[in-house]
């Protein structure tokens, strides 16, 4: 597996990243991964977590971390703090989850699928449902993931598989088109002429788009997906999880 050169990390200006199985290890967020975040904040990095979890938890990331803004519910919005304030953009084309279709896919998928829940977090989420199948007990497969993902798809709304959830929403956006819309409004970033100053560390299949357009680093848990990723980041890390992450945290501030 290919470790990031020193002629890419040079350019680097903006650090993006996913959080679960990315920057977390076992659900749980590391004083190595915390550690490692710190250090690249404090090296002058614009740090912005692209991740599929809530509105909620959002708000708080946004104020408590040391990040330039976070990307929520896999790009319906995203928040940053100015001067202590909670600033809010929110994708044009974002549609809330009270839609009546995907109301049908909850039905459909709590009805059809064995052990299939909602996630814990349903409750503070603003734009799509997320289905757990891998965050709490029973854990189950990438294969019944797969079929959550058919029935959200089936009724017309868009659905991504992370590492932990199926997530399902309406309205054409990505983590990918709300992150330069974030990037450009925030930091009037030009996509064409800047884009290599932007390294995204990723772990599984919805974060694909990410791979396919910035330069991308997998934490070495990617590995898991080898069967259901088409477009895979061009470097890694030798380890898993948050360890990976402060392993090419740590070799990124080394090399710049």
């Amino acid at each position: 597996m290919e470790k990031l050169p020193p002629q890419v990390a040079h350019k680097i200006t903006y650090l993006l990243f996913d959080i679960d199985d990315t920057i977390t290890t076992g659900g749980k967020l590391t004083a190595t991964a915390y550690n490692a975040l710190w250090e690249a904040h404090e090296a002058g990095l614009a740090l912005i977590p692209i991740t599929g979890r809530p509105a909620g938890w959002c708000d708080m990331i946004a104020r408590q971390w040391p990040v330039a803004g976070v990307v929520g519910e896999n790009g319906a919005f995203a928040f940053w703090e100015e001067k202590r304030l909670l600033k809010q953009l929110f994708h044009p084309q974002g549609i809330a989850n009270s839609d009546p279709i995907l109301k049908r896919v909850e039905a459909r998928v709590l009805g059809e699928i064995p052990h299939t829940r909602l996630a814990k977090d349903q409750f503070s989420r603003m734009f799509d449902i997320a289905f757990d199948f891998a965050e709490e007990e029973p854990h189950l497969s990438l294969e019944v993931a797969h079929q959550i993902k058919a029935i959200c798809e089936t009724e017309g709304a868009i659905a991504k598989i992370s590492s932990i959830h199926v997530n399902t929403w309406m309205g054409n956006y990505s983590k990918l088109e709300m992150t330069k819309l974030f990037l450009t409004h925030r930091f009037g970033y030009d996509d064409q002429a800047e884009r290599s100053k932007v390294l995204f560390f990723g772990d599984s299949p919805n974060d694909e788009p990410m791979f396919a357009h910035f330069t991308s680093v997998g934490v070495a848990n990617i590995k898991e997906y080898r069967d259901y990723i088409e477009v895979w980041p061009k470097y890694f890390t030798s380890l898993e999880g948050g360890e990976g992450f402060a392993e090419g945290v740590r070799r990124l501030l080394t090399l710049r």
